[in-house]
């Protein structure tokens, strides 16, 4: 069974000094939930890196871009079963430090909300991974903290505001996805035959951006396929292959 960080509260003296880490806290704190009895980590495997090796699985913990790994995990699969563990923060609460990255200023909850569809916009630079037997993706929907210090270094859209650091709170649901068709039951059940990107993002209620990138993937995959035009418009249709694995 998985070990659970749940309800973490921030701590205003000693918790905010992981800020010197970078994005480190939130993928080293994902490693201890995802690890079992008898796992070895930090292993080298075929000469790369691998967060966590269990019994006939390589699990492989990754917060944001997938493409930078992308010939890492196909030349893996091709000999190894490997899981890809990527967290989305259901829920974030942004935590702003003074200069000094170690006195709080305070701590708001952040109107964002992530769901399981913002993996398509890391997916789509791996999508036809999910073809291969020896590859899946587990999503973890999680609470996170965001740390961020006043220093005057950061992007000018925040007003020189950096961002530190991202630790996890809790994890709150899992979805594993082992094959293309596993994906089917993010469909919205009230899709026309053929649809739009138009369509789908209503169905899905997401940006029609996210729902384009989603559309892309699931082609990619073999789940859906595109079946004409609606003046600009591409159409769509869930495939009879059902998103069957490739023998890749």
């Amino acid at each position: 069974m998985h070990q659970k960080i749940k309800n973490l509260k921030p701590d205003k003296t000693s918790s905010h000094l992981i800020g010197t880490l970078g994005e480190k806290s939130l993928h080293a704190a994902l490693k201890l939930w995802c690890a079992q009895p008898g796992d070895r980590l930090e292993e080298w495997v075929d000469g790369f890196h691998i967060d966590i090796v269990r019994q006939g699985r390589l699990i492989e913990i990754q917060t944001t871009n997938f493409s930078s790994q992308k010939q890492k995990l196909k030349t893996l699969t091709k000999t190894h079963q490997l899981r890809l563990v990527f967290p989305i923060a259901r829920e974030k609460w942004i935590v702003r430090l003074a200069g000094d990255g170690h006195t709080c200023l305070g701590r708001r909850k952040s109107p964002k909300k992530g769901n399981v569809f913002h993996l398509f916009k890391e997916l789509v630079s791996i999508a036809d991974l999910i073809k291969r037997q020896n590859f899946s993706i587990e999503v973890l929907l999680i609470k996170a903290e965001e740390i961020r210090c006043d220093d005057g270094l950061g992007s000018w859209r925040r007003k020189g505001v950096s961002i530190m650091d991202h630790s996890l709170l809790e994890v709150v649901d899992s979805h594993i996805f082992n094959t293309p068709a596993d994906f089917l039951p993010l469909m919205p059940a009230e899709l026309l035959e053929r649809f739009s990107t138009l369509d789908l993002a209503k169905g899905i209620d997401q940006p029609r951006w996210l729902a384009q990138k989603m559309a892309y993937c699931l082609r990619s995959m073999g789940v859906v396929d595109a079946v004409g035009k609606n003046g600009n418009a591409v159409l769509y249709t869930v495939s009879n292959r059902g998103g069957a694995h490739a023998s890749v």
